[in-house]
């Protein structure tokens, strides 16, 4: 049965979430009871060194893994009370995500596989589908692109289509994971400023996994972790607070 929560200033959310691999003294706490808050309509980072427990973090708010403890609502949604089946319609009809790879299909033109998880999960083209298609495609310039197979598309627009396919279904929440990581610098900035235009001209949500200060530095929050806990969560930082807190001593607390 799906548990809805009357807390609306959060687009995500956790609560003493931990993560253990193994048992015993080989056990890796990946998360140690981790608190943290997502802003609707942001764009928020989550950095930390290797090993710090974001892309683990991102996993668990996005549902594609369960923690060992604690509760993660998103969207209003308690996903710890979703059973397998439920879990895996609620990322299907409310979320969205970008990886590395482009995973395009490359006998499918680019409207094709923007299109292509409506159709699979069955969803009508309708008029309002219609429309935040136009509106998705307008914002990460690709009107000219529409007909073009993968193999025909640079990796910055290959990239575009993939965050496009994430945004047409309508998602709560769209979930980035290394976006830019197989990107050269230049198409990485194109790439990350479109991101941010989807924030500000379309009002979504997005959720940002990286390494990079560069591509941090396009995000309205960062949340750092290190050592699988929240070290610090800045609001609209400079590059001398992010490197200051990424070289921080991570058993010091830091707020602002």
């Amino acid at each position: 049965m799906i548990t809805t929560t009357p807390e609306t200033s959060t687009a995500a959310s956790a609560r003493g979430l931990t993560k253990t691999y193994g048992t015993g003294p080989a056990a890796v706490h990946a998360l140690d009871g981790i608190d943290v808050d997502l802003a609707p309509g942001r764009f928020t980072a989550i950095m930390g060194p290797s090993g710090s427990g974001k892309s683990t973090l991102m996993h668990c708010l996005a549902g594609l893994d369960r923690p060992s403890a604690g509760m993660v609502h998103v969207a209003g949604i308690a996903l710890q009370d979703l059973g397998d089946d439920e879990l895996t319609r609620f990322r299907r009809d409310h979320l969205g995500f970008v990886f590395q790879a482009f995973n395009l299909l490359p006998m499918l033109t680019a409207r094709q596989n923007i299109m292509l998880p409506l159709e699979l999960a069955g969803r009508r083209t309708d008029d309002a589908t219609a429309r935040r298609l136009e509106q998705v495609v307008d914002v990460l310039g690709l009107a000219d692109r529409l007909s073009h197979r993968p193999a025909e598309l640079s990796g910055g627009q290959q990239q575009r289509v993939a965050i496009a396919r994430a945004l047409v279904g309508d998602a709560a929440i769209v979930f980035a994971d290394e976006p830019t990581g197989n990107l050269d610098s230049t198409t990485s900035a194109e790439v990350l400023s479109y991101l941010r235009r989807t924030v500000r001209e379309l009002g979504r949500t997005v959720v940002m996994v990286t390494h990079e200060l560069d591509a941090a530095a396009y995000a309205d929050d960062v949340v750092v972790l290190a050592d699988g806990r929240v070290r610090t969560h800045l609001t609209a930082p400079d590059g001398a607070e992010l490197v200051a807190a990424l070289q921080a001593d991570p058993t010091t607390e830091v707020a602002r």
